[in-house]
């Protein structure tokens, strides 16, 4: 089987790149994790993916971002993999837009800014949601 992949999206690079870092490091041997800074890029690299038979099990994208909300994201990916788990990064003045989205986009988890320390924060999310889609996929 392909490896299933985790795709990642916040437009603060800075951010981005600790998140990648941190799902790259715990998670690289069971699946391939792209990310970028692009809700517009990652719909594209998306559908290509879906052209591919790739499989996608997990969708990790902050809420606020000047091409789109990760909630509107969340919406449009979930037509193109809608088995795919989905968390949404949030500051804690969005945790209204995470409650909304729960029931809009059956969101699975909305995780507050910063995750630090990822073994705590991140991981046992991360992985519960991965347990939920391995058994359904």
């Amino acid at each position: 089987m392909k490896l299933p992949y985790i795709i990642i999206i916040d437009d603060d690079a800075q951010v981005l790149r600790a998140i990648q870092r941190d799902i790259r490091n715990e998670y690289r041997d069971e699946y391939k994790i792209a990310a970028t800074v692009s809700a517009v890029e990652a719909l594209d690299l998306i559908k290509e993916l879906k052209l591919k038979n790739e499989v996608v099990a997990l969708f990790i994208s902050d809420q606020r971002m000047p091409e789109m909300e990760g909630v509107a994201f969340l919406e449009l990916a979930n037509e193109i993999f809608p088995d795919a788990r989905k968390v949404l990064l949030t500051a804690y003045s969005d945790i209204d837009a995470a409650i909304k989205a729960i029931n809009t986009v059956k969101l699975d988890y909305y995780l507050l800014k910063p995750w630090q320390p990822p073994e705590e924060k991140l991981f046992p999310v991360v992985n519960d949601l991965l347990n939920q889609w391995h058994a359904l996929y």
